[in-house]
């Protein structure tokens, strides 16, 4: 092949350049390891920012009831006790070490009237707990990182998109292939150790929170390297996207405004706010935790927002995002919903000032974006594809995976939020498990003699993606992307069945053939048909794996809802992960039982639980 590469090597690569990959690369370069970011936009521009509400970590600001007990109790009962336990005590222990941290290196949080970093509530969590700046959080934590990022040496490849990982014969991951999407220039890299941190696989839905780079890269990259996913069947569809006008359906809503009090509406038959739906689906789990009447609620919003502990419970409205995204669904299939298919969400109560000052944002883009002031009305909401809990199976510890030399961290890893992920544990995560990932990689890294790539196997990857500018009579990618995110929304959305899921699966496999006769034109200089043909192997590889995974778990767990299994199978799928991997080519899936939990951190469930049914007996409401 006469085609021309150029060739890098690094100690340590981080493919992403979200908080978590930031992070990571943050901490592989502090221990002086050369460090390179790939990332396939734009630095600063990630799907971190789009978490907008607040980093979960018991700081203990707010309310100083608060620790990482509490924080790893409701991590592991929002995660329907799927949870890899031993992540969420890291994770628990050590997020608010790390918020600090981003403290010191300049980012700018909220205070309270002491001037303490201020934390506010978000459904799941049992006390006030996420650290926010308004509801920009996200944006100020890449802010941060970005600018600790770059003056600690770390190369940055900016609009690279990585095709394949490569492997020694001993099976070490020793590097990857990637092109430039401006000019589609190839680049090899050759690495002693690689951390994925590329996000999640969201665009796989036509309804998403997701931007244009949320196509499960790593997640495919993973798999066809020779690690495991896990959790696959779990997407989160957040309760809370815009749905009109359609051009921004989908986009988020934060958690924030039912943090700050918002209220959720379903519509009497003139398409107006009617009831507060949210009393009527408590589930049993969270009986007796949250507010049963209109008033109580009330109570909570204004004792909260004055700064004052709570002394009654709080709004059901702040449930877990599977709980609040199935509400509204059921009410839109009862024809009790808002006019253009969602729910109404009403902050306006809080007044203007409160508004603008806790939620800028939110009241800018819905101004600039639906013509809606929610200062004085009340938003159309809806569920959108938002986040997966599912990913490549890591070492808790470190993040390796089980290729060897091969880490990742945020949201293409899995094991931290199990069955549902808690709104805010996202950030933290990315920080936590970003550090612990650059850490350990750069440790690996150490002593090892650079890996040499062979250029057979470069010449091999650089063929297949070269394969859609060479088909000549082929098909145009963008259709079957369209496509293909349609009826993944259709067929394996927030409710699901057996003959839909079983369907998609041979809509998937039609997609397949499909992509291999893909024609996007013959320039790889800023051919976006090009990147869509490349997107369309990941795309199709995780929606398999996500829908293989649906199809096997006969029950309804958190983010994954059967209506022809309805309820929970505690006895075997509380019990059991689905693992996937790639052999020959096919997907191949098993159940392996989860780990058995510590006895202390067992004891420390049941002091969390006794002290949250305590503390809802005192706050019976007035």
């Amino acid at each position: 092949m006469s085609i021309k590469y150029t060739h890098h090597d690094f100690d340590v690569i981080v493919i992403g350049a979200g908080g978590a990959g930031l992070r990571a690369a943050i901490e592989s370069a502090r221990t002086g390891v050369k460090t390179a970011i790939i990332t396939k936009s734009l630095l600063g521009k990630a799907h971190t920012v789009m978490a907008e509400g607040g980093c979960a970590a018991s700081l203990q600001n707010a309310d100083p009831r608060d620790n990482w007990k509490v924080h790893f109790h409701d991590t592991m009962k929002g995660s329907k006790w799927l949870a890899n336990w031993r992540m969420a005590e890291l994770h628990a222990k050590e997020a608010p070490d790390r918020v600090r941290e981003l403290e010191q290196w300049g980012a700018v949080f909220d205070r309270t009237p002491k001037n303490l970093i201020n934390q506010r509530n978000f459904g799941g969590h049992t006390f006030p707990r996420l650290a926010h700046v308004g509801d920009a959080t996200g944006l100020e934590i890449i802010r941060t990182l970005q600018e600790k990022g770059i003056h600690s040496g770390i190369d940055v490849f900016m609009e690279y998109t990585v095709c394949e990982l490569f492997k020694d014969e001993a099976g070490n991951c020793t590097g990857c292939i990637a092109y430039n999407r401006v000019d589609g220039e190839i680049h090899s890299f050759s690495a002693k150790s690689i951390v994925l941190a590329t996000g999640g696989i969201t665009r796989c839905w036509s309804v998403c929170s997701g931007s244009w780079e949320y196509t499960g890269d790593g997640h495919a990259l993973a798999l066809m390297a020779g690690a495991e996913l896990r959790d696959m069947e779990f997407v989160q569809f957040h309760p809370t996207g815009m749905i009109w006008p359609p051009s921004v359906r989908g986009i988020l809503v934060t958690e924030g405004v039912r943090g700050e009090g918002g209220r959720l509406f379903n519509s009497d038959e003139n398409g107006k706010p009617h009831e507060r739906f949210m009393f009527n689906y408590v589930p049993e789990m969270f009986a007796g935790d949250h507010a049963e009447t209109i008033e109580e609620s009330d109570q909570w919003v204004e004792e909260v927002v004055s700064g004052k502990l709570a002394t009654v419970r709080r709004p059901p409205e702040l449930l877990t995002r599977d709980v609040v995204a199935k509400a509204i669904n059921s009410e839109v299939k009862a024809g009790r919903g808002s006019p253009n298919g969602g729910a109404f969400l009403d902050i306006s109560h809080r007044g203007e000032e409160a508004i603008l000052k806790k939620l800028p944002s939110m009241h800018h883009q819905f101004k600039e974006l639906a013509g809606v002031d929610i200062s004085k009305e009340p938003m159309e909401v809806g569920p959108t594809a938002h986040y997966v809990m599912g990913g490549v199976r890591v070492n808790a510890e470190t993040q390796e995976t089980c290729v060897p030399r091969l880490f990742a961290c945020g949201e293409v890893a899995s094991g931290l939020h199990g069955a549902n992920r808690l709104g805010g544990n996202s950030l933290s995560d990315l920080i936590v498990f970003g550090k612990r990932a650059g850490e350990f990689a750069a440790k690996k890294s150490k002593d090892i003699t650079q890996p040499k790539i062979n250029e057979k196997e470069i010449f091999k990857a650089i063929e297949k993606m070269l394969a859609p500018i060479t088909n000549e009579n082929g098909e145009n990618p963008g259709k079957i992307y369209d496509e293909l995110r349609e009826m993944m929304q259709d067929n394996v959305g927030i409710i699901r069945t057996e003959e839909e899921m079983k369907f998609a699966l041979e809509k998937l496999n039609e997609f397949e053939e499909r992509q291999r006769n893909t024609f996007s034109g013959t320039s790889r200089i800023y051919n976006s048909g090009w990147h869509q043909a490349l997107d369309l192997i990941n795309m199709i590889l995780v929606s398999k794996a996500a829908t293989l995974a649906a199809l096997t778990r006969s029950e309804s767990r958190g983010g994954h809802t059967r209506d022809d299994f309805p309820t929970p199978d505690d006895d075997y799928w509380g019990k059991m992960l689905n693992i996937i991997s790639l052999e020959n080519g096919k997907l191949v899936i098993r159940q392996e039982e989860k780990e058995e939990m510590r006895d202390d951190l067992k004891q420390v469930i049941k002091e969390v639980k006794d002290l949250i049914s305590k503390r809802a007996a005192e706050q019976g409401g007035n």
